[in-house]
């Protein structure tokens, strides 16, 4: 039997105290959720400034870093007409970009309209989406589904564009109310039916939306209750008016954010749903209000879901803080089964144990590999140039930058900077004997000192980065 988790105290404000201290497990948690990982100096800071002023500082936009604007140069170069740029691109965003949190939410959005460019197309317009995401990311969420409607990725994806008088067509109708507002449940086949009248006439011209009256179905129509010459921003309002809808986008926050495993009870569900319903549908008060929370920095929260391609692969990169090529790391991810840009289906990526198996888990640690060990298809120092010779850090280097002298302290550093100490003891001797180890094997003649030193700290920093607990966000 599911246990039932007190809602008033789910949803009351994590306050720190003895028994339920705010530590560097909390800490990397938070980052880990509501970004992409954290470096050690984030997480040191994080631990003395505490959680509410950490999750302020999450929730405002920082200063633009240098590399930030150099590639939204190039995406006004490129990516327009390659959507390989613009995956890079927006890995860059989530990386260096001023707002790491609305780079995650955005992340949501783009699983939740879920929408391909193996059908659209069209990198422009696939990019035209993401800045649409990215503007409602903790914005108004009524806003955003009516606009999306009229998104010509989505117009394209959803086949809105074929839908005309006399031949509607559903698609666009059923994936609103099913996988966009309301649940499966919530609807019924003549409510789609109905829907899709409401919707004909729409088009693209001159590349944006546009209503031509002239194939629109002006005949009265009943949906969910609601009868009218309905168009289809109507059907949107009614979508948004049910009671199904602020606790199916609850819900499916929380699933990103929280648990994809907790059973979420209505009665859990609903004082988010109600506030969110009251709000007008503002969406960043409910993930402010879910990162403060006590129930998400519980037991119920913590290392409970399997990190995506990309939390992975970022994590790792904010970690060792090294230079990445974010256009090859692009395709790693597609290999791991997170292709930008490219969900497989409209119900997007399934996440939670499909990210791994036996291929995809090779890939993870072949990945973890080429990064740990700086290869340079990953690692440059520069955002804008190809050619340019790679600024390698490797970790023997990071460890210096931090004092870390010794196997004990080695081991003990990389464990708290990627796990924040949570493996077994054995795990951590282990991983000691293996170093100490290392450092005394025989290494090849013609190596120099400095890859004699370091060759032994990027093994044992790849051993720690494929270890099972890594792979938990």
């Amino acid at each position: 039997m599911a246990e039932r988790i007190d809602s008033k105290w789910a949803w009351a404000e994590y306050k720190p105290s003895a028994d339920n201290p705010w530590d560097l497990r909390k800490a990397g948690h938070l980052y880990r959720r509501a970004e992409f990982g954290a470096s050690w100096p984030t997480l040191k800071e994080a631990l003395a400034n505490g959680p509410a002023k950490t999750i302020d500082g999450l929730l405002k936009s920082k200063p633009e870093t240098k590399n930030s604007k150099d590639t939204a140069e190039i995406l006004d170069r490129g990516s327009r007409q390659n959507i390989n740029t613009a995956r890079g691109w927006w890995l860059t965003r989530m990386l260096d970009g001023s707002h790491p949190l609305r780079e995650k939410m955005t992340l949501f959005w783009h699983n939740h309209f879920a929408t391909s460019n193996a059908k659209v197309q069209n990198a422009g317009r696939m990019f035209g989406q993401y800045e649409l995401m990215h503007r409602y990311a903790l914005g108004n969420f009524s806003d955003l589904l009516q606009d999306m409607s009229k998104d010509p990725a989505m117009m394209v994806w959803l086949d809105t564009i074929q839908s005309k008088k006399g031949q509607p067509n559903e698609n666009y109708a059923r994936e609103l109310m099913e996988l966009f507002s309301l649940g499966i449940g919530n609807y019924s086949e003549q409510d789609i039916r109905e829907a899709a009248k409401a919707f004909t006439g729409w088009e693209i011209k001159s590349d944006k939306f546009n209503f031509n009256s002239g194939q629109y179905d002006g005949s009265q129509k009943t949906v969910l209750g609601k009868s009218g010459r309905l168009k289809g921003e109507d059907i949107v309002d009614i979508c948004l008016a049910q009671r199904a809808c602020p606790r199916f986008i609850t819900r499916k926050l929380l699933r990103f954010l929280v648990s994809d495993s907790l059973p979420l009870l209505d009665d859990l569900i609903d004082p988010l749903a109600n506030s969110f319903r009251d709000s007008k549908f503002h969406f960043g008060n409910l993930v402010e209000t879910v990162l403060r929370s006590n129930l998400f920095f519980s037991h119920h929260a913590y290392r409970n879901m399997i990190k995506s391609p990309v939390d992975f692969a970022l994590g790792i990169k904010r970690g060792l803080e090294v230079p990445v090529s974010t256009s090859a790391l692009a395709v790693a991810l597609e290999t791991l089964g997170q292709n930008l840009f490219h969900p497989p289906s409209v119900k997007g990526w399934d996440g939670g144990q499909t990210w791994l198996n036996g291929q995809t888990l090779l890939f993870r640690q072949n990945l973890a590999l080429a990064l740990s060990s700086r290869d340079v298809k990953y690692v440059k120092n520069s955002q804008d140039d190809e050619n340019t010779e790679p600024l390698v850090i490797e970790p023997a280097d990071l460890l210096r930058k931090y004092g870390i002298e010794g196997e004990d302290a080695t081991v003990k550093f990389l464990l708290e900077l990627f796990l924040q100490g949570d493996v077994a003891s054995e795990t951590r001797d282990k991983l000691v004997v293996y170093l100490k180890q290392a450092r005394k094997q025989s290494l090849p003649v013609y190596w120099t000192a400095e890859e004699r030193e370091r060759h032994p700290t990027r093994a044992v920093t790849h051993l720690v980065l494929t270890l099972p607990e890594f792979q938990l966000g």
